[in-house]
């Protein structure tokens, strides 16, 4: 009924298979990062959203979800007082809602990553200026950081 050469090649393809998909997943999950850049609050909520429901179809614990914010797309943590403060950005959107969101995803393993060439380069305070950002969230270059998750098999999505 099957021959072995048919044998020996849908193994292969299913190896190859597994191989193409496999990347982005790392011990049994899901590796994802998020990519935010821009300061429009409403996209930002939706982005959120997306990866709030990201959660819900895959499950917190077969997923490895980073987010990386350079740029404009820091006004997601920056405080609204603070956009006096600091050189560059017309508003700051961790607003109320925002950071009950950011708290949620949080909860769930999410990690946010900032880049530090945005921070020094527009002169934030992360302790003043930006909501529940650590030292250890900071990373040298928010595209870098791209490009090093990329490498690491993260599957990219820029909502």
């Amino acid at each position: 009924m099957f021959n072995r050469r048919w044998i020996s090649w849908l193994a292969a393809m299913l190896g190859a298979l597994v191989l193409a998909t496999g990347s982005a997943w790392a011990e049994g999950k899901q590796k994802v990062v998020y990519h935010i850049n821009g300061d429009n609050a409403k996209q930002q909520l939706g982005a959120l959203r997306n990866i709030q429901n990201h959660i819900n179809a895959i499950g917190k614990d077969q997923l490895d979800l980073k987010v990386v914010l350079h740029g404009n797309g820091l006004s997601l943590l920056l405080d609204p007082s603070a956009v006096d403060e600091v050189k560059g950005f017309s508003q700051g959107n961790a607003n109320d809602t925002m950071a009950a969101s950011i708290d949620a995803l949080r909860n769930q393993g999410v990690q946010f990553q900032v880049c530090n060439n945005t921070v020094v380069g527009r002169k934030v305070d992360v302790d003043r200026h930006l909501y529940n950002v650590r030292k250890d969230d900071i990373v040298p270059s928010g595209v870098a950081q791209l490009a090093i998750l990329q490498g690491q098999g993260y599957a990219y999505i820029k909502p």
